[in-house]
């Protein structure tokens, strides 16, 4: 559904993204992450029509978004970092207006806003004044107007931007209650939302792809397998010494009675190494798991560049 291919924007001497490529496919729910200044609102308002770039090509449904820009538009529902709201306007007839310049047929008009109306639970205040609604109702209106077209696809360019925890949990049922019914990418900075509600995620730095991972698998998340054992000294000493030997573990560390053993995680070796804990002369009393958080691996990912230079910003 969304084709990005060898994309790149250069503002003088700086490339504000640089030859990214990705595919979304129809009905997916796709985070796009990155740190401020990472390219990702020049992404998607280019991937929208707002803003040619300076190579490559954006393609929604197939149709070229520069060269076949009436045709996309149709295609996409699309929420700025600021929602393009007209606080003196009553919700119902902001988005009657939204729809007009979107050029919903006119008898379609009515349907299509009760459906934005009923999606972002606005009903109740369908008759107020946008500017006296509070925050997390106008991003409620502002995701409205994205939808009121019934778009194939939504761009929500950090949706639950200012908004408090119970508004951020809000916005994060609305997204779910999208779910295949469209195509959804959308950025922002709480990584727990992006675990609640995508499918995948992108994370760019610079301009750049650094990670492009699906959530359903977490393929290569690197997870921690933590173990408290009872053991004699020399039924530790044999247990560290035969987890070190296999080829996927990262470390093995011991504290007190509690072995901490990194590895690079997949089912089959949690297995491996349940039986060589098991069988060793070391005691086992308990066994758990934790694993990277998306917060981890954004952190790594992200500050690798920011190590390798001595911290320079």
């Amino acid at each position: 559904m969304i084709k990005v291919k060898n994309l790149t924007k250069v503002y003088g001497d700086r490339k504000a993204i640089d030859n990214l490529s990705f595919e979304i496919a129809k009905g997916e729910v796709v985070g796009f992450l990155g740190p401020n200044g990472a390219g990702k609102s020049t992404t998607m308002k280019i991937i929208t029509g707002f803003m040619a770039p300076t190579s490559g090509e954006a393609m929604i449904g197939g149709e070229d978004v520069f060269e076949n820009p009436v045709a996309v538009k149709k295609k996409i529902g699309y929420l700025p970092e600021a929602p393009p709201l007209y606080p003196e306007m009553k919700v119902k007839d902001y988005l009657k207006f939204v729809a007009e310049l979107k050029s919903v047929p006119a008898d379609k008009i009515k349907e299509y806003i009760d459906y934005a109306l009923s999606a972002t639970q606005l009903n109740e205040v369908a008759h107020r004044r946008i500017e006296n609604l509070s925050k997390g109702f106008r991003q409620r209106v502002g995701i409205a107007q994205a939808l009121v077209s019934q778009p194939e696809v939504l761009i929500l360019d950090e949706p639950t931007v200012g908004l408090d925890p119970n508004q951020v949990a809000e916005i994060r049922s609305l997204i779910n209650s999208l779910k295949g019914k469209h195509t959804i990418i959308f950025s922002t900075h709480i990584l727990s939302e992006v675990q609640a509600t995508c499918e995948r995620y992108i994370i760019i730095n610079e301009g750049k792809i650094i990670s492009h991972k699906s959530l359903v698998s977490e393929a290569g998340a690197s997870q921690k397998v933590i173990k408290t054992l009872c053991f004699n000294e020399s039924g530790m000493n044999g247990l560290v010494a035969k987890l070190n030997s296999l080829k996927f573990v990262n470390s093995v560390k011991v504290n007190g009675k509690e072995l901490i053993i990194s590895f690079e995680g997949e089912s089959s070796h949690i297995a491996e190494l349940s039986k060589v804990i098991a069988t060793s002369e070391a005691g086992l009393v308990s066994f758990s798991i934790e694993q990277d958080s998306l917060e981890d691996v954004f952190i790594k990912l992200t500050s690798k560049k920011e190590s390798k230079d001595g911290g320079n910003q």
